[in-house]
């Protein structure tokens, strides 16, 4: 008996399909298609298991569906700009690109190690200018029609690196690399319109029906459409004498953003984002302008996704300015509170403390009155012992002209009046804000604007593209970015008038990559435009989509904007970029997420030397659900190990008789055809059954580890079969050869270097994937007997054998006779007998 050597027949099968070109395809609109894609790796140097378990998720499927008979695509690439490749060229003082690239070719062995599936022929890397200078071609398509626009944004700033800081790089409220306090800087970024979208990205979610449902809040909310009226509060001008003296434009109101405008007589004050614009003027105007700001910068350093989720203390100060609330008629102070985003609604909200729960915190916290106007119907309320806010329905009180309203018939009229009244009006909010795509770094893809003191912003002409990264020497890390320290790459020519200009030296946001590299994967090579729209309208949409939950928001939503404006540019008809979304889950071990910092790593390139690329890919997709996360076990990979040479030895045992050497392969009879044993009828009908429950486990439900187990089943039926059964004549070699190659057909996917050699060691030639996926007939895999559980008052007491078709009477006779459920119920009054569908009876006695 040969000896299984998984390095070996890894290395054999590797070199056999790329020689081949086995997973290369063409559009062939005979075949049904199908397009299977991973979310591309960072190339950081080493791929870990994450990398593992979310490439192996999707090649299983990929391998599948192509023995299933479709056209399958399966493309890998790189997400290859990025900060890390910058920090590593400061640290190790070598060049991004040099960084990037030996990062690709050191990870894309390791893949082809695993034996996945890819389309290497399509392979792309986001930093080479076949790439990126459709970027920049997109640019200036969106330029033209708007959705790309110039204007001032408020930015991180390191005073000392004198840089500009992604949210990211600040730490703690200092700069990650060398801790100086981060301050904000009011700075011309560029901006894709990504809002002019916002409806179409929630209205349309109602087509992303394979996707999963936490995927959709999350994105649900992070649009964050809201209905309800923008209200202006004119600011209190009595006792600011001396204030209004600077020759600066002032601010003489603050617009508010409410969902429930009914609560504004409940509005004791107004809170502002420290970002907000007033709140220059008012330190500007403050008698300490220095401590006004210290207290400002205090909450701007802090991060903003923690300030965003309530992960932050809700701190505030008093601006010592008052503002005039237009119901009331009454001044309200103003504050400025950390845990206002100047990104959602107008930047400043009334505080309504007795109807928001925020609020009331605040309120309490800071001494701050509290005031009832919506009264529940079910009990009074009273701002004094209240212990939380009243967010819910009722009627008005304290409302003047509104006493007594129902709250939504209050609302519709005050947003009435105060549209009436020229100080509001209805409007519908977006969380979402334009996207900011200008990045102060070098590596990324350089934006084709052009600076010119005669004709302003102007677009590169789109024959002039790519504009070329220029290679720089050194990287300090400190100052603007690297591209302003080239004058042969900032000083140009202006197309328009051909005088001296400057090139915008910010790069794109790495997210502009990734928004639309699948397109990209279906014509890789176009030299005249991104994609070809028809080679797109073959192959899209994306059919199955894996990655990780954090990308849930940014990379999706991007995503799907940039397939709208591709859509809109009629390159596409596409809406949504991916038909089924699988967010896999994380490797921990011991617990935790593995991290070098950690010591809790796993090598995938050491257990492949160890146990096999098979064993490591069939162990990720067994120990849990792709959904879940799963916690790493050596003793888990090793039992892995040990069935794939449990299903070594038994289909190499067995080749000679189901591989035709004993008695020929053609005289091996279909197991159909002939009379067969008690033992042998069962062993069929146990393969059909794993073939039936395999096929549904991974079409459509993508239940991998309960799939493996199914097969793990029907390899203890065989052993226990061949151990107890005489395995030499026709009948048994049939039953065997059909359930051997079931198996070795179902387990391709997980284990595709094995079962292709075992394909070939049973006698069959032109590979596994030609033969097939195998196929169950639904008589043979039906029990002719099922064995049902009795519960007793809820407590399983016996089992039954009985015909799979019996009905419920015949079930209920059989549970009633079973000696070990008499004993339960003798001398006692059955008051129920519920037979459930044939899998549970359930005998209630008193």
């Amino acid at each position: 008996m040969a000896e299984y050597k998984p390095q070996t027949v890894e290395q054999k099968w590797q070199e056999r399909w790329r020689t081949t070109r086995a997973f290369e395809v063409s559009e062939d609109p005979s075949k049904p298609k199908f397009y299977c894609l991973e979310m591309f790796a960072y190339p950081s140097g080493h791929a870990h298991m994450g990398h593992v378990r979310n490439y192996t998720i999707g090649d299983v499927v990929a391998r599948l569906k192509r023995m299933r008979g479709f056209n399958v695509l399966h493309p890998f690439g790189w997400d290859a700009f990025g900060l890390p490749a910058e920090n590593a060229a400061i640290k190790n003082r070598t060049h991004p690109e040099t960084w990037t690239l030996e990062n690709i070719a050191h990870m894309k062995a390791q893949f082809q190690r695993l034996g996945i599936s890819y389309a290497w022929d399509r392979e792309i890397a986001t930093c080479l200018p076949d790439y990126y200078q459709w970027n920049q071609w997109l640019f200036l398509k969106m330029l033209e029609r708007d959705l790309a626009y110039r204007k001032r944004s408020i930015v991180n700033w390191c005073p000392s690196c004198k840089t500009v800081l992604a949210n990211e790089q600040v730490v703690d409220g200092g700069c990650w690399r060398c801790g100086t306090p981060v301050e904000t800087r009011d700075l011309e970024q560029w901006f894709f319109k990504i809002t002019h979208y916002a409806d179409e990205l929630i209205d349309d979610m109602k087509e992303l029906g394979e996707w999963p449902d936490k995927v959709l809040t999350m994105q649900r909310n992070w649009v964050g459409r809201s209905t309800g009226a923008k209200v202006r509060f004119t600011l209190d001008e009595s006792g600011a004498a001396g204030r209004a003296s600077h020759d600066a434009p002032r601010a003489s109101d603050i617009e508010v953003f409410t969902t429930r405008i009914d609560t504004i007589y409940g509005a004791n004050f107004i809170v502002l984002a420290p970002e907000h614009p007033i709140v220059r003027q008012f330190a500007d105007e403050s008698d300490d302008p220095a401590a006004f700001r210290a207290k400002v910068a205090k909450f701007t350093s802090q991060d903003k996704s923690a300030r965003q989720q309530g992960d932050v203390e809700k701190e505030g100060f008093d601006t010592s300015r008052a503002a005039i609330n237009p119901f009331t008629g009454r001044p309200v102070p103003i504050w400025v509170a950390n845990f206002v985003l100047i990104d959602y609604g107008t930047g400043a909200v009334m505080g309504v403390p007795g109807h928001d729960e925020r609020d009331f915190e605040f309120a309490r916290k800071y001494n701050l009155p509290v005031t009832i106007v919506v009264q529940s119907d079910d009990a009074p309320i009273d701002a004094e012992t209240m212990t939380a806010a009243h967010a819910g329905e009722g009627r008005l009180v304290n409302s003047g002209p509104y006493d007594g309203q129902p709250w939504q018939d209050a609302n519709r009229a005050m947003t009435a009046d105060a549209a009436s009244r020229g100080i509001g009006e209805g409007t519908v909010q977006y969380r979402l804000k334009d996207w900011g795509i200008s990045r102060q770094r070098y590596w990324g893809t350089p934006i084709p604007v052009i600076y010119c003191p005669t004709d302003g912003i102007v677009p590169v002409p789109y024959d002039q593209l790519p504009v070329i990264l220029p290679k720089v020497a050194e990287f300090s890390g400190r100052g603007d970015s690297p591209l302003a320290q080239i004058p042969e790459f900032v000083n140009v020519a202006c197309p328009t008038c051909g005088g001296p200009a400057r090139r915008e030296t910010d790069t794109m946001d790495t997210f502009v990559d990734s928004s639309w590299y699948f397109f990209r994967f279906c014509d890789p090579k176009d030299p005249q435009l991104p994609f070809n729209p028809e080679m797109v309208g073959y192959w899209g949409p994306v059919d199955f989509y894996v990655g990780g939950v954090e990308h849930a928001i940014l990379h999706l939503i991007y995503s799907r904007f940039f397939t709208r404006v591709f859509r809109d540019l009629g390159m596409t008809h596409l809406g949504e970029p991916f038909t089924h979304l699988l967010t896999q889950g994380m490797v921990l071990k011991d617990g935790e997420v593995m991290s070098k910092s950690k010591g809790n790593v796993i090598d995938p390139d050491a257990m492949i030397e160890k146990y096999g690329a098979d064993a490591l890919r069939l162990y990720v997709m067994f120990v849990a659900p792709p959904e879940k996360e799963i916690e790493w076990s050596d003793a888990g990979i090793e039992g892995s190990w040990r069935f794939l040479a449990r299903v070594w030895r038994l289909a190499d045992s067995l080749s000679p008789a189901i591989g035709g050497t004993a008695i020929g392969a053609s005289e091996v009879p279909s197991p159909s055809g002939v009379e067969l044993s008690d033992a042998e009828r069962a062993l069929r009908r146990k393969t059909h059954e794993t073939i039936k429950r395999v096929t549904l486990d991974l079409d459509p439900r993508v239940h991998l580890n309960t799939a493996v187990s199914a097969m793990m089943e029907l390899v203890n039926e065989l052993y226990a079969f061949t151990g107890a059964n005489p395995t030499d004549r026709p009948a048994a070699i049939a039953v065997l050869k059909e359930a051997i190659e079931a198996l070795l057909r179902m387990l391709s996917p997980f284990a595709p270097h094995m079962c292709e050699e075992l394909w070939e060691t049973i006698g069959h030639t032109g590979g596994i994937v030609a033969a097939g996926w195998p196929e169950y007939d639904e008589a043979v895999a039906k029990a002719s007997e099922i064995v049902v559980p009795v519960q007793v008052n809820g407590k399983v007491r016996g089992r039954v054998t009985v015909a799979a078709d019996a009905s419920d009477d015949e079930l209920r006779e059989a549970a009633l006779a079973d000696p070990q459920v008499k004993a339960h119920i003798d001398g006692k009054t059955v008051k129920k007998v519920v037979v459930a569908k044939g899998k549970l009876v359930s005998i209630v006695v008193g």
